[in-house]
């Protein structure tokens, strides 16, 4: 808009821009350098070892809770799924004769477990989060509701996924597919020890040579390992790209979400 005005028997020219209220208050939310604006965060349970044999670090606990931080900052939208191997994996206990079935429902508990640890981490920097369980477990977690998952995200809080899918026979990796699918994440980036996906594993193979990218059938046709295959098949049929990237680097999270090539990227 603009104003003319006689200001001591001389015109002035005013120009007027009209500011959208959200964008004045959250300046990075448009922020157009930003690749993503919903992201679904897996992170494997052996991740928050650190470098103990068995439990949560809480120096890598805190390290995780900044990137994040950092992330959400800039406006992203974060969904988190954790596995729980470092504390219990069920195919192991059923290797060792535990029944399957109650040796995967150990590993849903280890896995909200986790997730109560990374709530207390990122809200100790001051990050609103809420944790929501696909088994009930009302007293320490909500109930997984989809619509209410997507209200969470939209309000700018980072929404833990504990529980598994709440059934026996489904990885962790499963269930980071099919929440990212139910909330209609952009990506899933899956957080390793390893910078992205190698033709054999790095840390046994010096030989190793690195993809910068790769389709869903190049992964199927060269036997490489991403997610399993339940997992993999799902995300392959929903158009779902996956990004594997190593967790452990500083700032690998806001790279990605910022378009730079870290890691691999597996895509139609």
């Amino acid at each position: 808009m603009v104003f003319l005005i006689d200001f001591l028997s001389k015109p002035l020219i005013l120009i007027l821009q009209s500011l959208n209220n959200f964008d004045y208050f959250c300046p990075d939310f448009n922020n157009s350098s930003m690749q993503y604006k919903r992201i679904l965060l897996k992170l494997s349970g052996e991740a928050l070892m650190g470098e103990q044999q068995y439990g949560i670090d809480a120096n890598r606990l805190a390290e995780y809770a900044e990137d994040i931080k950092a992330v959400v900052e800039k406006g992203i939208e974060v969904a988190i799924v954790i596995g729980g191997g470092n504390i219990f994996r069920g195919l192991s206990g059923a290797g060792q004769g535990m029944d399957r079935v109650q040796g995967d429902h150990m590993g849903m508990l280890a896995t909200i477990i986790n997730g109560l640890a990374l709530q207390s981490a990122l809200e100790l920097q001051g990050v609103e989060t809420r944790l929501q369980s696909a088994i009930k477990i009302n007293e320490v977690a909500e109930p997984f509701i989809r619509r209410r998952a997507i209200r969470h995200l939209e309000k700018g809080r980072v929404v833990i996924f504990g529980g598994g899918t709440g059934n026996p026979y489904f990885t962790t990796d499963s269930a980071a597919v099919l929440r990212a699918i139910e909330i209609k994440a952009d990506v899933i980036l899956k957080g390793t020890r390893v910078d992205g996906i190698y033709t054999s594993d790095p840390e046994k193979d010096k030989n190793a040579t690195k993809f910068e990218s790769l389709s869903f059938s190049d992964v199927l046709s060269k036997g490489l390992k991403v997610m399993d295959t339940t997992a993999f098949t799902l995300s392959q049929e929903n158009e779902l790209p996956i990004v594997v990237f190593d967790m452990n680097t500083r700032g690998n999270l806001m790279k990605i979400v910022s378009g730079e090539n870290i890691g691999t990227v597996v895509n139609i």
